[in-house]
């Protein structure tokens, strides 16, 4: 059995995660902002990933242990517009999706045993050229596509593997709460009132194909267990998004503005 570290375990994916990997014998250290449960079985460790300090204690704390992976659960979703969102908001959300996997990284890799794995979990989108009011979210999960692909040539001389988990839609808090960002943003924006509003109708329909947690956690379990673990896992992708993806560049750029005008 193995030892894994898991960041956003309080969140529906990441505490999924941590539930099937202690439910199947593994010892778990979950590191999270907000308070976990421990009678989930896994041990809480609190730390911000936004807050080199809070993670280097949370280090400290596991350092002891020889980890046989690390697990990247933590995320945010916003649905805003990249001319009309606060500076605040995008520099959080690169914060969180992309540097927060790089602090993670900096201090536990050098906690792992050799043949360690590290599992990222990216989106659907992360490939796709980007949907309207998606911008800042596909952005970050492009990023963190790239910095996956140069840590994997890396590591791989430590002997240590990387997967990388692309999921659709998936039935956790995400979805309620990116339906009331987009709400907030259509009352808000000055320049998309009309398009946004078709837009939601859109989110919507590409949210209402999502599976439970759970499906992920499995995956990410395959992805730190199996001899040969694939590259890239992809779970749940939209027909529609990835019918829009083929068409070439131009082509996407008139179907938003026949759909969204």
């Amino acid at each position: 059995m193995g030892n894994y570290l898991v960041t956003g375990a309080c969140g529906g994916m990441g505490s999924a995660i941590c539930r099937r990997l202690t439910e199947n014998g593994h010892c778990v250290w979950g590191i999270d902002r907000a308070e976990g449960a421990p009678a989930e079985g896994w041990t809480f460790v609190r730390a911000d990933l936004t807050d080199t300090d809070t993670l280097r204690a949370a280090a400290d704390r596991i350092g002891a242990v020889e980890l046989d992976g690390i697990v990247h659960a933590a995320g945010i979703y916003d649905l805003n517009s990249l001319i009309e969102m606060p500076e605040e908001d995008f520099v959080r959300d690169f914060d969180v999706n992309l540097f927060g996997m790089f602090r993670v990284n900096r201090l536990f890799v050098p906690l792992l045993r050799r043949g360690g794995r590290i599992v990222m979990i990216s989106s659907e989108l992360a490939p796709l050229c980007p949907m309207p009011f998606t911008g800042i979210y596909a952005v970050t999960k492009t990023a963190v596509e790239r910095y996956a692909a140069a840590l994997r040539m890396e590591v791989q001389l430590l002997g240590h593997r990387v997967a990388l988990i692309r999921p659709g839609a998936v039935k956790t808090n995400m979805l309620p709460a990116s339906t009331a960002k987009l709400d907030r943003f259509c009352a808000s924006t000055a320049l998309y009132r009309c398009n946004a509003d078709r837009f939601r109708r859109i989110v919507n329909r590409v949210e209402a194909k999502n599976v439970p947690p759970e499906r992920i956690a499995q995956t990410v379990e395959a992805a730190l267990t199996a001899a040969h673990p694939r590259l890239t896992y992809c779970v749940n992708r939209n027909p529609l998004l990835l019918l829009y993806g083929a068409l070439p560049a131009r082509m996407q750029l008139w179907a938003i503005r026949m759909i969204l005008s």
